[in-house]
């Protein structure tokens, strides 16, 4: 075992993986390479920007300090950080591959895999919150708040978990045969327990909505009409943007756990599957923030302040929001409130 980590300083490893496995094709950089490497750069950072945004107003709204706003907060984190890892994974790909030892290399690969993890854990989180606000089992009161610190450090330990694998030593440094094509240095097996993580939390969160659908459509459910038409759409979209952004991913790993070395030439197209499922991490702010009116305003107010308008006073982006919170309407004051998607609100996430 000892001589398979001093292997992770030796430069030549790296060159040798891809020669096996890629024929060295990723040192290629054609003009197509560098166009969309640059429109994935954007991309993140566009990525990174608007889960700071989101950040920076449940943050500063002492009205978003609730349990399920908390979440949509720790979605945003695990997406900036995915973001900021999936840029410097292009940043620091191509021929620049092959200046990199093998533990630069399990940090570059696994850093992202552990972003992409938490995010995806993080959707988990959130419908299972959900899950629980639409049955009215309030397990977020102010007393019991540890076991929403719980349930976020559980998505970050599972995901750090993942991410670190290879690393620690479950890789192919010592079997050229199980090495993956997508990923040089991972073994299939790695490739395979992952696929089978991801396609859990898929089922999960499925079921979960599933079961919220059943309760809703249900003719004695407790919600109002509006808010059931609102959630209903909510969960559509939540379910469609992940599927159609993981299943391709997934489909390409699942080909790369299967497919003979050098023999499914889509799989040296990988990054472009992957790019496509990092969208998620751009269209869950919007599919759990835009939604609320209130989320919106406090976007604007940011947004102004950042700015900076011109005759306008510098105090009143600090002023609160005119109108209340319909968060602040559908929950008692002396209640913690659970989940904006609340009876007789019109504000839904």
């Amino acid at each position: 075992m000892g001589s398979i980590y001093k292997e992770y300083f030796n430069t030549e490893k790296i060159r040798e993986h891809y020669n096996y496995t890629k024929g060295g094709s990723e040192s290629s950089g054609s003009t197509s390479r560098w166009v969309m490497s640059i429109l994935i750069v954007v991309l993140c950072c566009f990525i990174v920007l608007q889960n700071l945004l989101v950040l920076v107003s449940v943050c500063r709204n002492k009205k978003f300090h609730s349990a399920m706003y908390i979440f949509i907060g720790n979605l945003a984190f695990s997406d900036l950080l995915a973001g900021l890892a999936f840029m410097a994974n292009i940043l620091l790909s191509g021929s620049t591959t092959f200046n990199l030892t093998p533990v630069q290399w399990f940090v570059r690969e696994g850093t992202a895999f552990a972003t992409l993890a938490a995010s995806v854990f993080s959707l988990l989180a959130i419908a299972i919150e959900r899950h629980v606000a639409i049955t009215k089992v309030k397990v977020y009161s102010s007393d019991k708040n540890c076991r929403m610190v719980l349930l976020i450090g559980a998505c970050w330990v599972i995901a750090a978990a993942i991410g670190s694998l290879p690393i620690m030593g479950w890789n192919c440094m010592s079997d050229l045969r199980d090495c993956s094509t997508v990923l040089p240095l991972y073994s299939k097996r790695y490739i395979l327990f992952v696929i089978t993580i991801f396609t859990l939390i898929l089922l999960a969160i499925v079921g979960l909505y599933s079961r919220i659908y059943c309760i809703v459509r249900s003719s004695h459910a407790e919600i109002a009409t509006a808010h059931t038409l609102a959630l209903l759409k909510t969960v559509t979209i939540v379910l469609g943007a992940f599927i159609i952004c993981w299943l391709p991913a997934f489909i390409i790993l699942l080909m790369d756990a299967s497919c003979a070395v050098q023999k499914c030439w889509i799989l040296y197209k990988a990054n472009y599957f992957f790019a496509f499922a990092t969208l998620n991490s751009a269209a869950n702010p919007i599919i759990y923030t835009l939604r609320s009116k209130d989320m919106r305003r406090e976007f604007l107010r940011v947004l102004c302040c950042g700015v900076g308008r011109r005759g306008q006073p510098r105090g009143r982006c600090g002023v609160p929001l005119r109108s209340s919170s319909s968060l602040e309407r559908c929950t008692p004051k002396h209640d913690f409130p659970t989940s904006p998607i609340t009876r007789d609100c019109t504000t839904s996430v």
